[in-house]
């Protein structure tokens, strides 16, 4: 505590600049972290087993009750790909497209600012190191002699304050960046595994009113 009220008693106001990146950083991290990691999370191998087993047994509307409702990614996927398996390979197909483009950007939303809010976290402590050092040198130039230590601690304080400061907010928000983006792109990459691992499956175990795709060419 001590440490962090000589950063803002001395750091001057870049201190206060950094503080408000940091804030806007660590809400968008906690919400990140509630969709990714607490919303989207869930067993997707144990529930792709379960759908898999009931299309194996043409049992298509079991399978479409596991995902109705969830807010996770893969389920929105089953749910579209189950809802139009009678329109046939192609109906199928825009389905799980039309809803992987709806999700993939839901993943992916804020997370870049995490690495944006890490620069200028370290670019503004890198300015308030500037301006206490033009500050300094200024005091050691110009300053009435009586007052030059002061004025050359204050500077000194200043660059030092500003530069560590900075460095404190932009390490945890690159962490943060680092964990949620490959988070995200892992929900990504179970997209696109499992709905291809989806389609296979209705192409090779279609109901009686599964409708080819050169039927509905025809």
């Amino acid at each position: 505590m001590e440490l962090l009220a000589g950063f803002f008693r001395d750091g001057g106001m870049f201190i206060y600049l950094i503080l408000g990146v940091s804030i806007i950083g660590m809400a968008i991290v906690v919400e990140r972290v509630m969709h990714l990691v607490f919303r989207y999370s869930i067993d997707t191998k144990g529930l792709w087993e379960k759908v898999s087993k009931c299309i194996r047994e043409r049992d298509f509307q079991k399978a479409h009750s596991f995902c109705v409702g969830s807010k996770a990614p893969v389920p929105r996927v089953f749910e579209a790909a189950l809802s139009s398996y009678k329109e046939g390979e192609r109906g199928v197909q825009h389905a799980v497209d039309e809803v992987s483009m709806e999700i993939m950007p839901e993943i992916e939303k804020r997370v870049p600012y995490l690495s944006l809010a890490a620069n200028i976290a370290t670019l503004l402590g890198l300015l308030g190191t500037i301006h206490g050092l033009i500050q300094a040198f200024s005091a050691v130039g110009n300053a009435d002699p009586s007052q030059k230590a002061a004025l050359l601690a204050s500077g000194i304080s200043i660059a030092l304050y500003t530069t560590a400061f900075g460095l404190f907010v932009a390490i945890p928000l690159l962490v943060s960046y680092t964990i949620l983006l490959s988070k995200a792109h892992r929900l990504i990459d179970e997209i696109d595994e499992y709905s291809v691992k989806l389609m296979n499956l209705l192409i090779h175990n279609p109901p009686t009113e599964y409708k080819s795709g050169s039927q509905t060419d025809e």
